[in-house]
């Protein structure tokens, strides 16, 4: 059993077979109780589970940041430290201010998340660690996510700036990734028993998993049309936080589920 970031429980409506017993009289005038099956719509729970990812996944989901990056600028795309350094050069949509501070960032968290990489290069298990190095990881972990959190809400002033770089499209790719690769789910058996997790979007690579899960949006599977924007919104919120807890998930199903 893998540990988990969160699970959500949702109920979606379903067509399901139910056995009904009724009174009937035969051929003969005499009752006897024959057993019916309907089809009825009724409301079928299902567990939404987001799985912690393991150090192999973290080190694939970076890959396919990388790659995205790369394709992107060589598509001529700008990354955010290159649009952010055209502004405090030039002047323009950014004050100088926050390009100047912009750029120091980005180069902050270059900086940490290659520190990082060093420290846990040659280790294939992060929780097997030796004490010293492992308070290291967690200092420069925590720095990570607390510098990308400041990006974030500087970068959420000039949105549509920064919504068509080359940053932008390799973040969006990792969460689609972590979305695919460690969303699960369960429902219930006919008789209420709870069935095993099996992975969201089915297939044997991420580009199969993309296709999956492009078709159930498609196809507007129920299941996902009523869970996604919940799945995205915990996976955003855990790769964009330091050390996020429950109740700060809790908190985002019940906003979503009670909106103002």
């Amino acid at each position: 059993m893998f540990k988990e970031i969160y699970s959500f429980k949702v109920n979606v409506s379903r067509e399901v077979e139910e056995k009904t017993t009724e009174k009937r009289k035969n051929k003969e005038g005499i009752e006897e109780e024959l057993e019916v099956t309907k089809k009825v719509q009724k409301e079928v729970p299902f567990t939404i589970t987001i799985k912690d990812p393991t150090r192999r996944e973290l080190e694939e989901a970076d890959m396919e940041f990388s790659i995205e990056m790369s394709r992107c600028i060589k598509k001529g795309v700008l990354t955010k430290a290159m649009l952010a350094k055209k502004y405090s050069d030039t002047g323009g949509l950014l004050s100088e201010s926050d390009a100047t501070r912009l750029v120091d960032l980005y180069a902050k968290l270059s900086d940490l998340e290659g520190e990082y990489t060093q420290k846990t290069l040659t280790h294939r298990d992060i929780t097997k660690l030796p004490k010293k190095i492992k308070a290291e990881v967690n200092r420069l972990s925590a720095e990570v996510a607390l510098t990308r959190r400041e990006i974030v809400t500087l970068e959420s002033s000039y949105q549509s700036l920064f919504n068509h770089t080359a940053d932008t499209k390799a973040q969006n790719r990792i969460i689609l990734w972590y979305i695919t690769h460690l969303t699960f789910f369960k429902g219930e058996d006919k008789e209420g028993e709870a069935q095993e997790l099996v992975s969201f979007f089915e297939g044997d690579d991420f580009e199969q998993k993309v296709d999956a899960y492009y078709n159930k949006d498609e196809l507007e599977d129920s299941l996902f049309q009523i869970s996604q924007g919940k799945i995205a919104s915990i996976v955003s919120y855990w790769y964009f936080s330091n050390d996020p807890k429950k109740q700060d998930f809790d908190k985002i199903i019940d906003d979503i589920d009670n909106p103002s």
